[in-house]
């Protein structure tokens, strides 16, 4: 499971095999396997790996997941299948557990972990269970309702970020994955233009 704290106005992220570590004051981000997406209103966006730093620039697909929903077993498979398609060169799924939402998800962040490994193998990164509405949500998902004018309302919300860190657009439980699937195609195909003109 991949963690994010805070710690003497330093924001500490914890990502198996490597951590990263910058200064803000005013935040919010998203953090995943390998690649960190830092959301300001400006900023420098880097990812500091063992002697060197790299920009990063990445199409992400935030959802708020939940492991006894009844849309758990037909969104999972979707959001994997997605994964395999697209990332996570240019694209990745950022999962965020969260219990607000009937209480669809009990479980600890290990066992969360264990089911959708075994379950699903999932291949996308895993975050920390957190809240994502009221108070107390986590400061990425205060950042994507602000900017997207649309709050959760029930489990595997889906927030499309495109690679500037803007959240473009939000769907709701009853929009599949596969109907949104050339929003995040379209971005993609811009971002990988965009680096073709910058070689």
């Amino acid at each position: 499971m991949c963690s994010i704290s805070e710690e003497r106005g330093k924001i500490i992220a914890n990502i198996p095999n490597f951590k990263l570590t910058w200064v803000s004051k005013e935040f919010s981000y998203l953090l995943h396997q390998c690649v960190c997406i830092i959301i300001f209103s400006s900023v420098q966006l880097y990812l500091r790996l063992p002697g060197q730093v790299h920009a990063v620039f990445l199409v992400s697909l935030v959802v708020n997941v939940a492991s006894e929903c009844g849309y758990t077993d037909s969104h999972y498979k979707a959001l994997q299948q997605l994964q395999r398609e697209i990332g996570s060169y240019h694209f990745n799924v950022l999962a965020f557990p969260c219990n607000q939402f009937g209480q669809q998800e009990p479980n600890s962040n290990n066992e969360i972990e264990r089911f959708v490994q075994q379950t699903y193998s999932v291949t996308f990164p895993m975050f920390s269970k957190i809240a994502v509405k009221g108070i107390g949500a986590n400061p990425a998902f205060k950042f994507l309702i602000e900017s997207t004018g649309k709050e959760p309302t029930w489990n595997f919300w889906k927030y499309l970020v495109d690679p500037d860190g803007k959240a473009v657009n939000a769907w709701d439980s009853t929009v599949t994955v596969e109907e949104i699937k050339p929003y995040i195609i379209e971005l993609v195909r811009q971002l990988i233009l965009k680096k073709k003109m910058e070689l």
